[in-house]
């Protein structure tokens, strides 16, 4: 029991392990899309997902509220996210705060850590500081969701060129004093 988190950058092989390990659970499959068409090339990559997609899957749109998304689906489904990434984007463009998001996001770890499935979200915190304040606030946001996820997962891996890494945890830092 437990979810799997999987990390990586853009277009690193993320959902397409996600996609795999749906199709090799046992039982059914919940995939919960956090993604909305703000524009007409975002649509059709919503699109293109949906299509490649099993028939019997079941889909929930959760730009938002990804607690009661995990909370519909039936206990013994696989539970698919994907992705945090937009998850976080779209509640700080409603406007809520660090501290909310990342205590929605303890909260939807948490559950899942007793369900089987996989978390996708991207790690941006790899490359150069960015320019402006929203931006900065944005990487620091996801990358302590990703921490809240990671804690709570029972595996994690890290996606690069189609490749996983295993990351492991640390083990606990013991004070020699």
């Amino acid at each position: 029991m437990g979810f799997v988190l999987l990390l990586g950058g853009a277009r690193s092989g993320k959902s397409r392990i996600a996609d795999r390990l749906g199709r090799e659970a046992r039982g059914s499959v919940t995939f919960i899309a956090t993604a909305t068409a703000g524009d007409a090339e975002m649509a059709l990559r919503i699109e293109r997902h949906r299509g490649g997609r099993p028939d019997a899957w079941s889909t929930v749109e959760a730009p938002l509220d990804l607690q009661a998304a995990i909370d519909s689906a039936p206990g013994t489904d696989f539970v698919i996210v994907d992705c945090l990434t937009l998850w976080v984007s779209n509640l700080m463009g409603a406007g809520r705060s660090a501290d909310s998001i990342l205590a929605l996001a303890g909260d939807a770890a948490r559950t899942l850590a007793h369900r089987r499935g996989v978390v996708v979200t991207n790690e941006v915190g790899l490359g150069i500081v960015p320019a402006n304040e929203l931006a900065r606030a944005y990487r620091d946001v996801l990358g302590a969701v990703n921490v809240a996820f990671a804690d709570c997962a029972e595996r994690s891996l890290l996606m690069v060129a189609g490749r996983a890494l295993e990351l492991k945890p640390m083990d606990p830092i013991i004070d020699p004093t």
